[in-house]
């Protein structure tokens, strides 16, 4: 299969590397400068230094050139940038499978990816999204990792995650596309509460409970927008919370990290140098729950702190003062 992956930030560069093995890869950038220090490094020095691209995978700067046989296109810009490249790929003359990768809801809009494809993107592309607890280091260098495809059309969704799946990269497939992609948008913003909950050294039995309590609200919105019950309970749901809410490497949970040491957001953002999706879907979770009517207390909590200046532990002690009530 002719795969290309549309942008060369760490998950984009890490999947391109991963698909090479069994697949005609090329790795798209927009800035010519980038691709061309890539090409002469044969690595991405920005974002994923320490590990060699294979001979197998090809570079590029030309969007038409890289689209021209492609079979499947991977989708691997923020959730604010996905309507601008699916315009872009519209006004190709050849069609292909479209895939993305974002985590998160269009600013503003508040919609989820699939909304914005079915926008901006003609019906004779197929298309589907793939996502789950997956740190884009440990998949460029060939650790197992395990993902959910998700697509409304099931034979793609079948199709399309036996051929993405190989020994080290496990591709499960799902007809949820809205329950894979609110659980890895909202799980983001519960990696932020994690963060702050481990810097205010809150304890581990804290830690359980942010987790437990923040997959509850994740499934009460998911459900609310069309998602499925036992899609939120899997890879894409508690698979992905579990990974970004206790693993070292995920930039959500240093955003908390940093806020519990009382920094401000753009020091934060600046010294990581990484988008961190978690922050602006913090905004759009918090528009959507008031719109929805859905509970979401420590979503809430997260976008006080982030956009209302609250103090962290502010946040925390109001947290824990709520009325005791029914596990649900």
């Amino acid at each position: 299969m002719n795969v290309t992956v549309l942008g060369a930030g760490a998950w984009g560069t890490a999947l391109a590397i991963s698909l090479a093995a069994n697949h005609r890869v090329t790795l798209w950038a927009r800035d010519e400068a980038q691709v061309e220090a890539m090409r002469a490094a044969r690595s991405n020095q920005r974002y994923l230094p320490d590990i060699r691209f294979p001979d197998r995978l090809s570079l590029s700067a030309n969007l038409s050139a890289a689209l021209a046989v492609a079979d499947l296109a991977i989708i691997a810009t923020p959730a604010s940038a996905l309507r601008g490249m699916l315009r872009d790929l519209a006004a190709m003359p050849n069609r292909f499978g479209v895939v993305w990768l974002c985590k998160g809801f269009e600013p503003e809009t508040a919609k989820l990816p699939h909304q914005v494809v079915e926008e901006a993107l003609p019906a004779s592309f197929a298309r589907g999204v793939l996502s789950g607890p997956s740190f884009a280091q440990e998949v460029a260098r060939g650790l197992p990792t395990a993902l959910t495809f998700a697509s409304a059309d099931p034979e793609f969704a079948h199709d399309t995650a036996q051929a993405l799946h190989h020994a080290r990269l496990r591709i499960y497939a799902s007809t949820d596309v809205a329950g894979v992609e609110v659980g890895g948008a909202v799980k983001n913003v519960m990696a932020i509460a994690a963060g702050i909950c481990d810097g205010l050294r809150l304890g581990h039995n804290a830690r359980a409970a942010l987790l437990t309590r923040g997959l509850a609200e994740i499934t009460r919105l998911g459900l609310k927008l069309g998602g499925r019950s036992e899609t939120l309970a899997g890879l894409a749901g508690a698979g992905d919370l579990i990974l970004t809410c206790t693993g070292d490497l995920s930039r959500n949970r240093q955003v908390g990290l940093l806020l519990a040491q009382q920094q401000n957001l753009p020091d934060i953002l600046e010294r990581l140098g990484h988008v961190a999706e978690g922050v602006y879907t913090a905004r759009e979770v918090h528009r959507l729950a008031q719109r929805l009517g859905v509970d979401m207390p420590i979503s809430e909590a997260v976008y006080q702190v982030l956009y209302e200046q609250v103090p962290a532990s502010d946040a925390v002690t109001a947290l824990l003062s709520r009325a005791p009530n029914h596990e649900s």
